[in-house]
C-alpha cells in the first residue's frame, strides 16, 4: 500500500515539474523579450530571468525523476538559490527568486523595495493586466550607490496548487513532507492567478555598490 501510494505521488510530481518546463519554456519566449521598446538594460534582465526559470522547471524534472517525490521536497527550495547563485556569479548581477509568502523564512524573502514591486504586480493583475506581460525596472539609489533593479512576476498556475494551495488541494503525503521540512511554511492557501512571487536582479551601475 505504501508503494503504491508513493508511486501515485511520483507520478503527480513527474507531471507538474513537465507541465512546469513547458509553462517555463512559454514564459521565456515571451515577444515581449525581444520588443523594441525594451531598454537595453531591461532586456537583458528579461532574458536571463527566463533562463533561470527555463533552468528552474528542467533542474526540478531531472531531480523528481532521479530521486522521487521526497528528495524533490527537500531539494526544491535549495535549487532556486543554486542556479541563481551561478547566473548571479556568471553575469556579475544579484539573480534571486522572492515571494509573497515564503517556505523557508531564510530564503525568498522581499527587500522593501521589492515588496513594493510585488504590490505593484498584484495591482497591475488585478486592473487586467497579465504577469507575462509585465516586467518593472527602476534605477534606485543606495547607500552604496546607484543600481538597476528589475523584477519579472511568477503567477499562481493550476499546477502550483498541489504545492501551495489550500489543505484540501495538497495531497495528504505532500502536505507531512512540508509539514516535516518546513513546519514554518506560509506558501499555501494560493488560489490560480495569485501572484506568487518573482524573479529579481539587481547589479551596481558604473562598477558602484557591491
Amino acid at each position: 500500500m505504501k508503494t503504491k501510494k508513493m508511486n501515485r505521488l511520483l507520478f503527480i510530481f513527474l507531471a507538474l515539474a513537465m507541465t512546469t518546463v513547458l509553462s517555463f519554456s512559454v514564459w521565456a519566449s515571451d515577444p515581449q523579450q525581444g520588443s523594441s521598446i525594451m531598454d537595453p538594460k531591461e532586456k537583458a534582465a528579461n532574458v536571463v530571468a527566463g533562463e533561470f526559470l527555463k533552468e528552474l522547471g528542467a533542474a526540478l524534472t531531472a531531480e523528481m525523476k532521479k530521486g522521487g517525490p521526497t528528495e524533490a521536497i527537500t531539494m526544491c527550495t535549495g535549487l532556486a538559490p543554486k542556479i541563481a547563485n551561478r547566473l548571479s556569479r556568471g553575469n556579475g548581477w544579484r539573480v534571486t527568486r522572492v515571494g509573497t509568502r515564503v517556505r523557508n523564512p531564510l530564503l525568498g524573502m522581499p527587500d522593501a523595495w521589492e515588496q513594493e514591486v510585488l504590490k505593484q504586480f498584484s495591482t497591475r493583475a488585478k486592473d487586467g493586466e497579465r504577469f507575462t506581460e509585465m516586467t518593472y525596472s527602476e534605477v534606485v539609489s543606495e547607500p552604496g550607490g546607484q543600481y538597476f533593479r528589475f523584477m519579472k512576476p511568477i503567477g499562481i498556475q493550476p499546477k502550483c496548487l498541489l504545492c501551495h494551495g489550500t489543505p484540501q488541494q495538497i495531497p495528504e503525503a505532500i502536505q507531512d513532507m512540508l509539514n516535516k521540512h518546513y513546519p514554518h511554511d506560509a506558501a499555501t492557501g494560493y488560489k490560480v492567478g495569485d501572484l506568487r512571487g518573482a524573479v529579481s536582479i539587481k547589479y551596481p551601475i558604473d562598477g558602484q555598490g557591491q
